[in-house]
C-alpha cells in the first residue's frame, strides 16, 4: 500500500503517519508545500526512530507525483465528501490512499477530477467536523490491509 499526504501541515501528524507506514510496510509520499520543516523536533519525536524504517519520498507538487505513479495502481481520495465509504470497496496492494491538508482537505479540483474514487469515513452527526489526519490514515490503511489478510504480519 502507498500512503500519500498532500501538503501536510502538522508535524506530529506526519510523524505518526510515518510510524504507521513503517509498522505496516507501506510506502509514504509527502507532497509539497509542507507546513513544517523536516528538522522540526515534533516531526522527529512523533516518528521516533521509524523514519529510517519507512520507504518515503517528498515530491515538489501533485502533478509531478501523479505523472510518476498514475499507471502503478488505483488512487483513492479520502475526503468527507466521498461518494462511498471506505469499507465499500475492495483494496489492492498496489493502491494509493490520498489524504489532504489538515485545515482544508483535498483541493476541490482534484476531487472533481477523481469524484468516482473519493471515499469517506462515516461519522455520526455531532459537533466534530473531522477526524485527526493520522487517525484517518490508520482507519483506511488498516481496512485495506485487513482485506489483504495483513501481508507480512509477524
Amino acid at each position: 500500500m502507498q500512503v500519500v499526504l498532500l501538503e501536510p501541515e502538522i508535524p506530529p501528524n506526519t510523524g505518526n503517519v510515518a510510524r504507521l507506514c513503517a509498522a505496516t510496510n507501506s510506502g509514504l509520499h509527502l507532497i509539497e508545500p509542507f507546513g513544517f520543516r523536516f528538522d522540526d523536533r515534533r516531526l522527529r519525536r512523533a516518528g521516533m526512530d521509524y523514519w529510517q524504517q519507512v520507504t518515503w519520498r517528498t515530491w515538489r507538487d501533485w502533478p509531478t507525483f501523479y505523472a510518476a505513479h498514475r499507471d502503478r495502481g488505483t488512487f483513492w481520495f479520502i475526503e468527507s465528501v466521498g461518494v462511498r465509504h471506505y469499507a465499500q470497496i475492495r483494496f489492492r496492494s498496489s493502491d494509493y490512499l490520498v489524504f489532504g491538508r489538515e485545515s482544508a482537505g483535498l483541493p476541490e479540483a482534484l476531487l472533481e477530477e477523481h469524484r468516482k474514487r473519493c471515499l469517506r469515513i462515516p461519522m455520526a452527526t455531532g459537533p466534530a467536523r473531522s477526524l485527526n489526519l493520522a487517525n484517518s490514515v490508520a482507519i483506511v490503511l488498516y481496512e485495506a490491509l485487513r482485506q489483504q489478510n495483513f501481508p507480512g504480519e509477524r
